[in-house]
């Protein structure tokens, strides 16, 4: 199993760290660590980012993903606007949530809140290999077809 230092910001303390809700979860819940006598409000139509109060060290040839929680999103149109956000393997910052809100009416959020999900996923380091022509891609069934060409 994977382990993966993490730091808890002032902020953050008294707050549970992320734990998997499941036996075969594949993320944990980040919470909001706002402070404990503020309800922050997210009009709608708007986007607040939410600190959780951690830092970590996800090692390379790794990623974080922050992903919407699909309770917040069905309930109340809530979701993370640049999901799945990415935390890099060097990044040292606080992680944060942008979160956006697409229902009609505004969403309070407390702390220890659960505002999204965490994914640690293998990523593969790349470099291009220009390719002299378009024949040198490679042809495929689909060729050029773009938006809409698969259908429905």
């Amino acid at each position: 199993m994977l382990s993966i230092p993490v730091h808890v910001l002032p902020h953050g303390e008294g707050l549970e760290l992320p734990a998997f809700a499941t036996e075969h979860a594949a993320a944990m819940d980040l919470r909001a660590a706002i402070p404990v006598a503020e309800a922050w409000f997210i009009p709608p139509g708007e986007r607040r980012l939410v600190p959780t109060g951690l830092t970590m060290a996800i090692p390379p040839g790794f990623e974080g993903q922050v992903r919407p929680r699909s309770g917040l999103a069905l309930k109340h149109g809530v979701t993370v606007l640049n999901a799945p956000g990415t935390i890099d393997a060097d990044y040292r910052g606080e992680v944060q949530v942008l979160l956006v809100n697409h229902g009609q009416e505004p969403f309070d959020l407390h702390r220890g809140e659960r505002v999204a999900q965490l994914l640690i996923a293998r990523c593969e380091s790349w470099d291009w290999a220009p390719a002299i022509s378009l024949e040198d891609l490679g042809a495929t069934d689909r060729g050029s077809g773009g938006y809409g060409s698969t259908g429905r």
